[in-house]
C-alpha cells in the first residue's frame, strides 16, 4: 500500500482503474475509495479520515499525475 497525502489524491502518476466508492457516501478511515494502475501494479487509494465523500475528481481511464487531488471528503 502506497502513503497517503492529506486529502485522497495520487501518490504517483498513474491511470485510474475503478471507482470504489459514490459521492454522497460515508467513509470511515482505510475505505477504499478507488484502484490505479502504476508501474504494472493495482494500488488502492483510501480515506485518509472519517467523513463524507463529497466528489470524485477522476474516471476510470484518466491518467493522474502525483499528487493530484482525487477526491474530497468533509
Amino acid at each position: 500500500m502506497l502513503p497517503l497525502i492529506p486529502l485522497p489524491g495520487s501518490p504517483i502518476p498513474g491511470l485510474i482503474a475503478q471507482l470504489q466508492a459514490s459521492v454522497g457516501a460515508k467513509v470511515t478511515k482505510g475505505d477504499k475509495l478507488l484502484m490505479m494502475e502504476a508501474m504494472k501494479m493495482q494500488n488502492e487509494i483510501q480515506a485518509p479520515r472519517a467523513g463524507r465523500l463529497t466528489s470524485l475528481r477522476a474516471t476510470p481511464g484518466q491518467t493522474v499525475n502525483a499528487g493530484e487531488i482525487l477526491a474530497t471528503i468533509e
